[in-house]
């Protein structure tokens, strides 16, 4: 069975589908590997790497394409790109906001897993590469705050008197808060954090960071592991609760994310105002919708003297990590579907992982969630 992993063509993406480890792991499986000239440019990994891993390295990129049994990708691409029928292609997709190129996928009779729509199952943990990837963002997400404050993070006694810690506010403790939170508090930082779940309240408490607690009334969480949408009063009543941390905080984190649904607006005009002119807000949530009044996707905007950064891909400050364990959510798809005896990947309809994230199949819509948004 022909993998082919071609280069990332998005502007300004530094991560890579795979590091050589993983594709010498898919080799060993049994499979042929070929990899678009340059694949490793952006993290300088040269072709021989690959090489050495076990690829063959392809100079002709529409050629590869149609030749390969399954596609392997970070980033969505713009089509199917001359796939051939029964192919299969593996990459984020973003198929709640861009349903024209699942269709395109259905009418290419090409199988299109969505690597967003891995279910959040035991078994399925290893392949989650949204969990993977979040993880490293909220890292990124303080190391890009620190580096803009105007102040250090640490408590600092030295003979010309003592700083005071910085105060860092994490609203959301999903993977990305989480993270975000223990690298604060590494950093030297006080930590509070606030989510609509409360059952996170002890993972935060394990961090070291204080929990905020307001009274929302019934919340939750989804199956997915998503909380749940709030209501108007709900926001409203969550906004004004959340006013007296952000005003005093330096650093402000949100990561409020509403899978296949615009973020919500947590922070508002009023409440950057409030703030320290120097401080630092990081709205991880810009690229879809943005959680702060005034975001920009990808831009850093300066509101009442606060910073506002809308960096939509904090994973890619750190791109060989985010590559290594995205090629390792790959693989471990992978290998969950290896037939060994015949040397391929097999989509078993039936496998919940499959049933989640395949989109399109033998010129079909078949993810019924999609399916319904098609209409």
């Amino acid at each position: 069975m022909l993998f082919f992993i071609p280069k990332e063509t998005k502007a300004g993406e530094t991560r890579i589908p795979v590091l050589p480890e993983a594709v010498k792991k898919i080799v060993g499986l049994g499979a042929t590997v070929q990899v678009e000239a340059g694949l490793g440019s952006t993290l300088h990994i040269e072709d021989k790497a690959y090489e050495e891993a076990g690829a063959t390295v392809a100079g002709d990129l529409n050629a590869a394409l149609a030749e390969a049994d399954v596609v392997l990708r970070l980033n969505k691409p713009a089509g199917p790109d001359g796939l051939k029928e029964g192919a299969i292609h593996v990459s984020y997709l973003d198929p709640f906001f861009d349903l024209d190129n699942v269709k395109a996928f259905a009418a290419a009779k090409v199988s299109a897993i969505c690597m967003e729509m891995i279910p959040r199952t035991t078994i399925a943990q290893k392949m989650d590469a949204l969990s993977s990837q979040a993880s490293l963002a909220g890292y990124a997400a303080v190391i890009q705050a620190a580096a803009k404050l105007q102040r250090s993070l640490p408590m600092m006694m030295t003979p010309a008197g003592t700083l005071s810690p910085c105060k860092v506010f994490v609203i959301g403790a999903g993977v990305a808060g989480l993270q975000a939170i223990a690298t604060a508090k590494r950093l030297g930082a006080r930590v509070e954090a606030f989510d609509t779940r409360p059952v996170v309240e002890e993972q935060v408490a394990s961090l070291g960071a204080k929990f905020l607690k307001i009274d929302l009334g019934e919340t939750g969480q989804t199956a997915g592991g998503y909380a749940k949408e709030l209501t108007p009063e709900q926001l409203a009543k969550q906004q004004e609760a959340m006013g007296k941390a952000i005003a005093k905080s330096d650093i402000v984190i949100t990561t409020a994310k509403l899978f296949g649904r615009p973020a919500p607006k947590l922070i508002t005009d009023a409440q950057i105002a409030g703030m320290t002119p120097g401080s630092v807000i990081v709205d991880m949530a810009a690229g879809s919708g943005g959680n702060v009044e005034g975001s920009k996707p990808d831009e850093d905007v300066v509101l009442h003297g606060v910073t506002v950064v809308g960096d939509t891909n904090l994973e890619g400050r750190v791109p060989y990590d985010a590559s290594q364990m995205y090629g390792s959510n790959l693989f471990n798809f992978i290998q969950h579907f290896w037939n060994k005896e015949t040397n391929t990947l097999e989509l078993r309809r039936e496998d919940e992982i499959v049933e989640g994230a395949l989109l399109t199949h033998g010129g079909e819509v078949v993810h019924s969630v999609i399916k319904e948004r098609i209409g």
